[in-house]
């Protein structure tokens, strides 16, 4: 059987914590920031953790088993 390859969008956007779980960036960072306030953008800056719901879709995108 081949390898299976991890999604390269996928490794990109997501990285591993010490214990397993997987963090994310928020979304509406990136572009048209002048009509957020400076609360909503501090706020998008964080890190956050993968709800557990998306775990699975998440973790098989990154080829973790």
């Amino acid at each position: 059987m081949p390898k299976v390859k991890t999604n390269s969008g996928a490794k990109k956007r997501f990285r591993l914590t010490g214990t397993g779980k997987i963090k994310r960036h928020h979304a509406y960072h990136s572009h048209i920031l002048t009509k957020k306030t400076k609360k909503q953008k501090r706020n998008l800056d964080h890190v956050t953790l993968v709800d557990r719901d998306n775990m699975k879709q998440v973790r098989d995108l990154l080829c973790l088993r």
